[in-house]
């Protein structure tokens, strides 16, 4: 390049992909995922009663009572309380139990070896941004080395050594490009329809059976869920992501019966059949700002009652509460 300005913008732009690459991967790396908290833990009494109680429909009579003041509203493909034996815990929804870490990760999408760590509710965001940083530095890479590339096979380059490397950079550049592209669309995929890669492979099962889109609440809010409500942290790896990672808001209008629709001890005005007049939602929505806007909530559950007489899942018992 002989343009000065040319030159500067060029470097500018490399140097800030090349950062903005480097600090989300460091995120996904580092940060460490995070594990269900100490209430999805079973008591000492809890786990010795268990240990007495043979597999079966005692077995799970203990755990119905232990997670009965918890968020839970997924089950087993049987239909039966998840519950993992090497932690000893309740899963919360969403929550897997990582082979390689040894641990159960809050809504746990997949172990990545490239980055030596499990990809979940802590460190999904970086994830995302890791891999579309990393794309966008590959396609600069090849942008900017194309017209070289070009001249390589045209004879336009001097005879040295240099253009041997011009070449590789491209091919490598361009192979990493595609791939990324492919993995990054599918993971935009999976944000857009609420879903973790574990999820797509295996349908949540809930309490009226099997939902592809049991956590999907419409494309602006999925993207709210990961990415947070204030956009100027959206494309910064800075953790903004809305929710515990231990509950989470469904599009079920019916909830579970056999979990309460509040945290126990605290009064609230979903008790009122006549007060609640939108969709059920999870233990912890005070923590979650998707379910503070009760408009947009009571929009929702009017849309759905319009679609009442179109809705084809038998997943989804829908009533009108009004």
């Amino acid at each position: 390049m002989e343009n000065i300005g040319e030159q500067v913008v060029c470097l500018i732009a490399y140097h800030l992909l090349f950062a903005m690459f480097v600090w989300s991967y460091w995120k996904t790396i580092f940060t460490l995922p995070m594990n269900p908290s100490k209430e999805f833990h079973l008591s000492y009494a809890e786990k010795e009663l268990l240990e007495r109680e043979p597999r079966g429909e005692a077995h799970q009579e203990v755990l119905r009572r232990a997670a009965r003041d918890l968020p839970i509203y997924t089950r087993t493909m049987s239909g039966a309380i998840r519950y993992c034996d090497r932690c000893q815990l309740i899963k919360p929804d969403r929550c897997h139990h990582c082979s390689v870490c040894d641990k159960c990760i809050l809504k746990m999408d997949h172990h990545c070896p490239w980055v030596n760590n499990c990809v979940g509710f802590s460190n999904y965001k970086f994830f995302l941004l890791f891999l579309a940083y990393s794309l966008l530095y590959c396609l600069f890479i090849a942008a900017t080395d194309l017209q070289y590339f070009i001249k390589f096979w045209t004879n336009g380059l001097p005879d040295t050594q240099a253009k041997f490397h011009i070449m590789f950079l491209f091919f490598a550049a361009a192979m990493f490009s595609v791939s990324l592209s492919s993995l990054f669309g599918y993971h935009c995929w999976l944000v857009s329809k609420n879903k973790s890669t574990l999820e797509a492979f295996r349908s949540p099962v809930f309490r009226h059976g099997t939902d592809k889109n049991g956590f999907s609440l419409g494309f602006s809010k999925n993207m709210r869920q990961v990415f947070g409500d204030e956009k100027k942290y959206w494309l910064l790896p800075i953790f903004s992501s809305l929710g515990d990672g231990c509950s989470f808001p469904t599009c079920l209008v019916n909830q579970d019966p056999e979990q309460p629709s509040t945290p126990a001890g605290l009064n609230s005005s979903s008790k009122n059949p006549e007060n609640h007049q939108f969709p059920a939602k999870p233990l912890r929505e005070s923590q979650s700002h998707l379910l503070t806007d009760s408009q947009s909530w009571t929009e929702n559950s009017t849309n759905l009652g319009k679609g009442k007489a179109g809705m084809s899942n038998p997943a989804l018992t829908m009533e009108n509460e009004n």
